[in-house]
């Protein structure tokens, strides 16, 4: 079992300071084809509704959220009809219930389907919806910009580009309604993916991706983008929080290990971009439309600015002592929200043609040893792996630093379980990397 010379296929910084980036040429050409034209229409054509809050009409043809709405849907119907049958857009209503909107309202998410070749399920999501510094106003000028006309423009580029392409898992776009008064939306979509049990296996939040100047501290950075994620997951059982304790895994959900995925595989693609890791579900005391699956135990992360601009977000639209407010378009960085959609298409496409990820990811701990074995079994579903990578990090960093293929399904190597920690993802023979899976010991 005691493999030691093995194909290292990844070389960390720290060791020879240098990275190999084994781009896939169809991804590559899918995130060169994204329109900064079109998401610059989209969100102008988002601002023209003039609110899109949840209160607002939904009968207007031109203004409110049910014209917003009916966009939606016809811009992705559009997408759908040259996708030969592989897409497909649905209106689901709802009811929100709860105080914050009077008791009861009405409301519309707009999802469409890319659908795969097996029973994964990739969800993106953007909330579509609006507010003014009055949340409950259903008149007031309520752009939207940036919060979320960014993620919703990203999400419709990304339609357009992957209802092209054959995938392997399915992928979801989910445009939500009611986030700004409780994200109604994805408790109900959430709830639906739970109860009809769906294979979802990655759920990632776009809201406000945009904008790339800091309120306050007029700091400006349209290199890094950040990806929040869950350290002890909102939904662990007993035996789960068993699990992480005797494994110290607190800083290794799976929420966790999507976040270090699309830093990864964004980075490989998209240029002059870093993807920082949040150790948080979302900012502090706040909450965003990945939490409610997060809270049904799936894994959710959200993706936003690494600066936000407190001078735009849920503001009304005027300007004083020189200082624009309110969420416009003029607060879009282009070129950012091309980099951040990017990211997003990337990851998305990669692991949606990846295999399913190995299983029953174990580490011997029954003895004291400087060697490591690691055992785990081939994937029960899907296309059989070419191989398996066997991931290797310090406790104290952030990011797996290291990469070794293998065709086996174990291996041994000279590193203490004390020091490191270890985990295995599935590779196919067009290098596309599936989820990676943190290993667990056992007695």
């Amino acid at each position: 079992m005691r493999q030691f010379f093995l194909l290292l296929l990844f070389i960390p910084n720290f060791v020879f300071g240098q990275i190999i980036d084994n781009r896939n040429a169809e991804i590559s050409r899918a995130v060169n084809e994204i329109s900064i034209a079109n998401m610059q229409q989209t969100i102008d054509d988002l601002v023209g509704f003039h609110t899109r809050s949840n209160f607002s009409s939904q009968t207007d043809p031109k203004q409110g959220i049910g014209a917003a709405a009916t966009y939606l849907q016809n811009r992705l119907n559009g997408y759908a009809a040259v996708s030969n049958g592989r897409m497909t857009v649905e209106m689901v209503p709802y009811t929100a219930v709860g105080e914050r909107v009077g008791g009861e309202l009405n409301l519309i998410n707009v999802i469409a389907t890319i659908k795969g070749n097996d029973s994964r399920i990739i969800a993106l999501l953007a909330h579509y919806d609006s507010r003014a510094l009055d949340n409950n106003s259903p008149t007031d000028f309520a752009p939207g910009a940036n919060d979320d006309g960014s993620g919703v423009a990203a999400l419709l580029e990304i339609a357009r580009l992957l209802s092209k392409k054959q995938l392997g898992a399915t992928v979801k776009l989910m445009f939500l309604s009611g986030e700004e008064h409780g994200l109604f939306g994805a408790q109900h979509q959430a709830k639906v993916a739970d109860d009809e049990q769906w294979n979802l296996i990655a759920v990632i939040n776009n809201d406000m991706i945009g904008n790339a100047e800091a309120s306050e501290t007029a700091t400006h950075n349209n290199t890094v983008v950040r990806v929040f994620s869950e350290g002890i997951p909102l939904a662990e059982t007993d035996e789960q929080r068993r699990r992480r304790v005797f494994n110290s895994a607190e800083n290794d959900s799976p929420s966790r290990q999507l976040a270090r995925y699309i830093k990864e595989i964004g980075e490989r693609y998209v240029d002059n971009m870093t993807v920082q890791l949040i150790y948080r579900n979302d900012r502090f005391g706040r909450g965003g439309d990945h939490t409610p699956f997060a809270r049904q135990g799936f894994t959710a992360v959200r993706i936003t600015e690494v600066n936000e601009n407190y001078d735009r977000t849920h503001q009304n639209v005027f300007e004083r002592d020189g200082i624009r407010f309110g969420d416009m378009p003029c607060g879009i960085d282009w070129e950012y929200l091309r980099k951040n959609t990017a990211v997003n298409l990337a990851a998305t496409a990669n692991l949606a043609q990846a295999p399913y990820s190995p299983e029953n990811v174990k580490l011997d701990a029954s003895g004291l040893s400087n060697i490591i074995e690691i055992a785990w079994q081939a994937p029960k579903q899907g296309k059989r792996p070419k191989g398996y990578y066997v991931l290797i990090r310090p406790t104290d960093v952030s990011t797996w630093q290291r990469k070794i293929f293998t065709t086996d399904t174990n291996i041994a190597l000279p590193y203490s379980k004390d020091n490191y920690f270890f985990a295995v993802q599935s590779v196919d023979e067009n290098g596309f990397e599936s989820l990676i899976v943190f290993a667990e010991g056992e007695r």
